[in-house]
């Protein structure tokens, strides 16, 4: 955040407020368990549950309109604080409370303000140790942007769209100097897209594919010692990375998978320390986006619910786990996935592309007229 940014924050008046005031809590219609639900890709209305990616958002159930929760309302997750502004109508899951702001002004502009106030104020919580029951967050006191004793829905507004103009400038130079920006698919990646509904697939164990998994080793917050490795634990928080530190501990290779206690699996590319609540799947020798596929398809199947405080993934169970992927001539297909990665990252990477120069031509045009507004104001 650049130095106006942060002096706005330091020079703007700030307020106290508890969420019972500014929120009526949980005003949801009905709750869907998620292994009494079919859960599908893609839909019309999304099922939101308490996970801390996508927006909060599983996948996407049919079920009757009638139970729809309200759009422009924020989603809190169970126990674990994860909080997302949802603009449209949405399903929840069991573990889901719903915030529907009091104030008609609440809305998109402001909303990512609050999400931000609610989560810092939640931070010292740990997760599976508080309930966050109604009366717990009702009573939970957020500090927002206050002008005249009343909240300073204009500031937050224009803070966020300020935010937002800095970020896409920053987004832009970093697709460019990475070159990035060329979203340009070859034959092969354009093959590759066209070919996988004709896919054969295999399921293959991951022990016999990368050999057994590795479980880190404890490390207590008091004696990790500041450095510059990354320190990888449970959590989606910075992607599970708590620390950076300098301690004597065994480091993994880039270019491998972790599964923390949740089941989550995630692909790192760079060296790290981990925890006893981390297992690592050793992928070192795969091609990079071949090792990101078999990422996906690792937390599949590992992240489904079935791990959590009281049953927690260990590395025996990483070894246990079969995962189903592109076969050729009866052996995973690495080449075909690292293609196909490659193919699905430009196509994002090309919505990005297209995201940023929208963005930032409007953001020319309203420099444009503000510029024309002060020359007929002289």
């Amino acid at each position: 955040m650049n130095a106006s940014l942060n002096s706005k924050l330091q020079s703007v008046k700030w307020g106290e407020y508890r969420l019972g005031e500014l929120f009526e809590i949980n005003p949801y219609k009905k709750k869907f368990d998620a292994n009494k639900v079919t859960i599908l890709e893609c839909g019309k209305y999304p099922y939101i549950v308490r996970i801390s990616n996508d927006n909060g958002c599983k996948g996407f159930i049919n079920e009757e309109k009638q139970y729809l929760n309200e759009g422009n309302t924020l989603s809190f997750g169970q126990d674990t604080a994860t909080v997302f502004y949802q603009k449209r109508p949405y399903f929840t899951g069991d573990k889901i409370k719903i915030l529907k702001c009091k104030d008609g002004r609440f809305n998109e502009a402001n909303a990512h303000f609050f999400v931000a106030a609610i989560i810092k104020a939640f931070s010292s919580f740990s997760w599976g140790t508080s309930s966050y029951s109604v009366d717990v967050i009702e009573n939970q006191i957020i500090k927002l942007p206050t002008k005249n004793s009343q909240i300073d829905f204009d500031f937050m507004e224009d803070f966020i769209a300020e935010l937002e103009a800095e970020s896409i400038v920053k987004l832009a130079a970093y697709l460019k100097k990475n070159e990035l920006d060329d979203y340009t698919l070859s034959n092969e990646e354009e093959q590759a897209i066209e070919n996988y509904k004709y896919v054969v697939w295999n399921s293959y164990n991951l022990e016999k594919l990368f050999g057994k998994s590795t479980r880190g080793k404890r490390l207590k917050g008091d004696d990790r010692i500041p450095g510059k490795l990354p320190f990888v634990t449970a959590g989606e928080k910075n992607e599970g990375v708590s620390a950076y530190i300098n301690n004597d501990v065994e480091v993994f290779e880039k270019n491998t998978i972790t599964i923390d206690m949740f089941g989550s699996a995630k692909y790192r590319n760079y060296r790290y320390g981990a925890d006893d609540h981390v297992a690592v799947v050793h992928t070192e020798n795969l091609p990079m986006k071949a090792a990101i596929f078999v990422t996906s398809a690792i937390h599949k199947v590992a992240h489904t619910g079935k791990f959590d405080y009281g049953n927690n993934f260990y590395a025996k169970d990483a070894d246990a786990l079969d995962i189903m992927l592109p076969t050729k001539g009866n052996k995973p297909d690495y080449y075909y996935m690292n293609t196909l990665i490659s193919a699905i990252q430009k196509k994002i990477v090309k919505i990005v592309v297209q995201y940023i120069e929208k963005k930032m031509h409007t953001m020319k045009m309203i420099k444009s007229h503000n510029i024309v507004l002060e020359t007929e104001i002289l």
